[in-house]
């Protein structure tokens, strides 16, 4: 018989995973762990745009597959290259799309808010991963990744779920106009910027945006048309957060996913028609998971947001 010790443990730590990251402490202090949430989501949202398909850099020995292969050529822990020698260097494709997939869902949830103990445990996992790869490579700093597994790990614990965060939705602690004006407008703002830059090439491949390679920070890049569909679903989120009706947020919440989801298809095979790269669909991503649940029936931040002084 299995142990329902165990199973019932499981099911509680599962549970906890998943819960809002809400539990009521001092403003500041759920302040500070918004900001490092949104931090770590700008991380990921960043580093996804260079997990290029289809091959992830395998055919060109670099990218992906360059900074994997370390793992075997400078090892760090011999039972972890033996598993990227064996079992991932071989069938690398599929490794490269999981990869994508775990990143991009990581600068999802960590820029919204969402099931963040969940990312936070993800983001434990990928940044040891890492370290594991690519620690003992040539130009590398090993104590940047003891410090993004020191982050995740303090997100983990934190209540990083308060602030601009659609745990806070899910928690009846945030309104959904609040979050859904932050969201739109700034959704409106950078698609404004992308169609002003785009006018001198408006189908460009790879779009103008808000990003600096310098600063390894990006909100991806968007030529005429990718702009124009996030001022669409930016005004739409304001619209319908200031009154207007809740099939305008829905309507929000399907045009980014199929915008993100109409890149990953393009990325890699031809030239994407909305001008930008994975870190432009993981934003359309975001965008369509705060609108989702600013659209849901029985939306947390319809109701009043709590008035619980600890957090104030």
């Amino acid at each position: 018989m299995p142990d329902t010790t165990l199973i019932h443990r499981g099911r509680t730590t599962l549970g906890w995973l998943l819960a809002p990251a809400t539990e009521a402490v001092p403003r500041p202090q759920a302040v500070g762990a918004a900001a490092l949430r949104i931090l770590l989501g700008l991380l990921w949202l960043y580093n996804v745009s260079w997990k290029r398909a289809p091959d992830f850099g395998q055919d060109a020995d670099n990218g992906l597959f360059k900074f994997t292969s370390y793992a075997v050529s400078h090892p760090v822990f011999a039972p972890y290259s033996w598993v990227v020698e064996h079992l991932v260097l071989p069938v690398f494709t599929p490794f490269g799309w999981m990869v994508l997939v775990a990143e991009t869902t990581l600068a999802v949830l960590l820029l919204t808010g969402a099931w963040v103990r969940l990312a936070a445990a993800i983001g434990v996992a990928q940044s040891l991963a890492i370290a594991l790869s690519v620690a003992y490579a040539p130009n590398e700093w090993p104590w940047s990744y003891w410090l993004m597994i020191g982050a995740h790990v303090v997100i983990l614990f934190s209540s990083a779920g308060r602030v601009l965060a659609v745990d806070g939705l899910r928690a009846g602690l945030l309104s959904s106009r609040a979050l859904g004006q932050f969201w739109g407008g700034l959704t409106t703002l950078l698609g404004a910027y992308s169609v002003v830059r785009s006018f001198g090439d408006p189908l460009a491949v790879r779009g103008p945006g808000l990003v600096s390679s310098n600063l390894s920070i990006s909100l991806g890049e968007y030529n005429l048309l990718g702009g124009l569909v996030l001022v669409i679903v930016g005004v739409l989120m304001v619209t319908a957060t200031r009154g207007g009706p809740r099939a305008a947020v829905r309507g929000a919440a399907v045009l980014a996913a199929l915008a993100g989801l109409s890149l990953h298809a393009q990325l890699g095979f031809t030239d994407p028609i909305l001008g930008g790269t994975a870190t432009s669909a993981a934003y359309y991503f975001s965008v369509a998971v705060v609108a989702l649940f600013l659209g849901a029936p029985a939306d947390a931040g319809s109701r009043s947001p709590s008035h619980d002084r600890s957090s104030r």
